[in-house]
């Protein structure tokens, strides 16, 4: 059955003679899947190759490296700079071909970004010119032990290109177009964007030679179409090729939206099939990491993608946090041709196939954390918050039981819901065991400080309900009621617990835990809240009467937007994830909130890039972030501290919330498995590991089982 729900989406497209089966497209992502010496091999066809399965209808391998290892810019990087490449790009277009997907490969330089070709093999940094003096923010994010890993790293040399130079580069992009050809490739896509060789020409910001190859747009441009002449020549009149340009350079006096549409109608008018469309920032800016190429914004970049489609009249693949609803109607309304997708692919490669079925609910929701892209940032393979499998498609799955098991799961947080469902999927019969009166866990906490989070919470129940699973609510489980079930391995997924620190002051009644807060917000009975305050019976009374239902977590939400019994003045104690998001959570409800921690840098916890948005959100709207500091001690209305200048502050309090004492438990488990249980532990209950961590231990723990 096909769906009606996206008619322009799911249609039919063409780039040149390409014809493609839908117009859902595969952003080109640097994923460091290949080989360590630049071949392809099956780690990164097998990661392709389920994206062909789930049916998109164009795959845009990233970053092949048309000069690798000079311009690499990651570890483990494509290489298509030398005739030994095309063996492993063959058997990669092979086997995505066998699924009925096209695929390009994307000609890469990382010019003045390449800092890994750099800093692994020394080589300098190739620019039209000498940059501006970084002026920013950036390393001021990395924790101390991700400072660490890049001790003894050296300035890298920059090499002004010479005319030679710049002859050599439209070589070398020709012959890795050839290449490309060569291997099965169904198109190239030359990457013109995000401050690589190519985008650092266009830009007035990085290119300020005084030659034909700078001044004017014409002049800037030389080189990009120079390098589109010289592919087309090579490839001929029938092989789609197209450029990647940016949009903007958000931060900088660089490209703007009119250069874009300048510079696009030059690229088609020099030969291109189509253009993608992207968007660039100061890299020295740790919060534009996320509002440029990998928005935090839905629909960021589709205003300017539209205008620069209106200045030309070939194909534009537009990207940016598009929701299949929103491209479909953009598809629709002719401000673009073709959706490029990154983040929703890698949480759910099979999108295409689930929305063709006419099942969007059934597709995994990512949830905007930046898992993927920091982990390159942090030089390992991509990896997702919500997907475990993604980077590892090469493995061998585990087998459908043969004779099901009858497994029995404590716990309902985001680690049980999942471990649950993947089994019910193998056959096993599972019962999941929660002694709350609802699933989720500390999942259904961290929907209502970050909204992208209640997307996965509704999946994961959505998934229980519809499997054949036996869930058992306000149930403790007991080795009594496991034996009556006749369980033949356990799954203890409880959780963390959450103590709190010795710190003084920590029993006065204005204080609350993390458990309290979780309480509070989500309007359940806390005797020690209720001893303490007296609140929370009023909390969830006026929850109640405004939702109906305290299990409706966007009614919750918007009854806690206006009213929350707490005072103006918040001190949070903890900047790991919790304290963050707790905070953010606050002061979008008017709070006045400090944060204060002995921590040297905050945000433990919270991946790199979602790290660098949200702490520089919290201080533009006026939150004291207090790291280093030391004597630490509550009193009544105040939180004295000494900051990291070794300054006595004291900071007004009406309330206090402790985010931090968290730590496993593994408790439950070892008394399982002293009552002869075969127990595995999934999730918080090992060590603090959040979404990532429930996620990923589920399918260990799954696969553990299934061998």
């Amino acid at each position: 059955m096909t769906s009606n729900r996206f008619p322009h989406l799911l249609s039919p497209g063409r780039i040149g003679t390409m014809e493609l089966r839908n117009r859902i497209v595969v952003t080109a992502m640097g994923v460091s899947l290949s080989e360590d010496d630049g071949t392809v091999g099956e780690r990164l066809i097998a990661y392709h190759e389920e994206q062909a399965k789930g049916g998109v209808g164009l795959i845009i391998s990233g970053v092949a490296g048309v000069a690798w290892p000079t311009g690499c810019v990651s570890w483990q990087q494509t290489a298509i700079s030398e005739d030994r490449f095309i063996p492993g790009l063959t058997r990669l277009t092979e086997r995505v071909h066998a699924h009925g997907a096209k695929i390009a490969a994307q000609l890469h330089h990382g010019g003045l970004v390449a800092a890994y070709s750099a800093g692994r093999w020394g080589l300098p940094l190739w620019a039209p010119a000498i940059p501006p003096a970084p002026k920013g923010s950036f390393a001021d994010f990395f924790l101390m032990e991700e400072m660490a890993g890049m001790a003894g790293m050296k300035v890298p040399e920059i090499k002004v290109l010479e005319k030679a130079d710049i002859a050599l580069v439209v070589e070398q992009f020709r012959a890795g177009a050839a290449r490309a050809k060569q291997a099965g490739f169904d198109g190239v896509e030359i990457h013109g964007g995000h401050g690589y060789l190519l985008s650092s020409f266009i830009s007035p910001y990085t290119n300020n030679r005084t030659d034909e190859y700078g001044g004017s747009l014409e002049n800037r441009m030389r080189l990009p179409l120079e390098v589109i002449r010289a592919i087309r020549e090579e490839v001929g009149p029938d092989f789609p090729v197209w450029m990647k340009l940016d949009t903007r350079e958000i931060g900088k006096d660089g490209i703007t939206v009119e250069t874009a549409q300048a510079s696009a109608r030059m690229v088609e008018q020099a030969g291109a099939d189509a253009i993608t469309m992207t968007t660039y920032h100061d890299t020295d800016v740790g919060k534009l990491h996320s509002e440029s190429h990998t928005p935090h914004i839905d629909g960021w970049n589709l205003p300017a993608t539209a205008m620069v489609k209106q200045a030309v009249s070939i194909p534009v693949i537009g990207s940016g946090r598009v929701e299949p609803e929103l491209g479909d109607q953009t598809i629709g309304k002719g401000e673009l041709d073709f959706v490029a997708m990154g983040r929703k692919l890698l949480a759910d490669p099979h999108l295409p196939n689930k929305l063709k079925a006419g099942a969007p609910e059934k597709v995994r929701p990512c949830i905007y954390c930046y898992t993927c892209i920091s982990a390159i940032y942090m030089g390992d393979h991509a990896r997702c918050a919500v997907n475990p499998e993604l980077s590892h498609e090469f493995e061998q799955k585990p087998a459908d039981t043969t004779a099901p098991k009858h497994i029995a799961i404590i716990g309902g947080g985001p680690g049980g819901m999942e471990s649950a469902r993947r089994l019910a999927a193998m056959g096993s019969k599972v019962t999941l065991i929660e002694k709350g009166d609802r699933l989720g866990g500390t999942l259904r906490f961290a929907s209502l400080a970050y909204e992208p989070n209640e997307r996965l919470l509704n999946w994961l129940r959505a998934e229980v309900a519809e499997a054949d699973i036996d869930v058992r609510l306000s149930t403790e489980a007991t080795p009594e009621l496991l034996r009556e079930l006749g369980v033949d391995k356990v799954i203890v997924a409880t959780g963390a617990i959450r103590g709190m620190p010795p710190i003084p002051g920590h029993d006065l009644p204005h204080v609350f835990s993390g458990d309290d807060m979780r309480n509070m917000m989500l309007g359940e009975s806390s005797s020690e809240l209720k001893r303490k305050t007296g609140l929370l019976t009023r909390m969830a009374t006026k929850i109640g009467a405004a939702t109906g239902a305290t299990s409706n977590l966007a009614l919750v939400r918007k009854a806690t937007h206006s009213w929350m019994p707490l005072g103006q003045n918040i001190v949070i104690i903890g900047g790991e994830l919790v304290g963050i998001e707790l905070a953010e959570f606050l002061i979008e409800r008017g709070r006045t909130v400090t944060v204060v921690d002995e921590a040297p840098r905050f945000g433990k916890g919270l991946t790199l890039v979602r790290r660098m948005r949200i702490l520089s959100e919290l201080a533009e709207h006026g939150a004291s972030l207090q790291q280093g500091a030391s004597d630490i001690a509550i009193e009544e209305g105040v939180v004295r501290f000494t900051d990291a200048s070794g300054t006595e502050q004291t900071v007004p309090a009406d309330h206090v919330i402790v985010a931090k004492g968290a730590e496993g438990n593994l408790t439950l488990a070892d008394r399982l498995r002293a009552e002869g249980f075969a127990v595995e532990t999934v999730g918080d209950a090992n060590g603090v590991g959040y979404i990532e961590g429930a996620m990923r231990g589920a399918a260990q723990a799954v696969a553990e089982i299934a061998a």
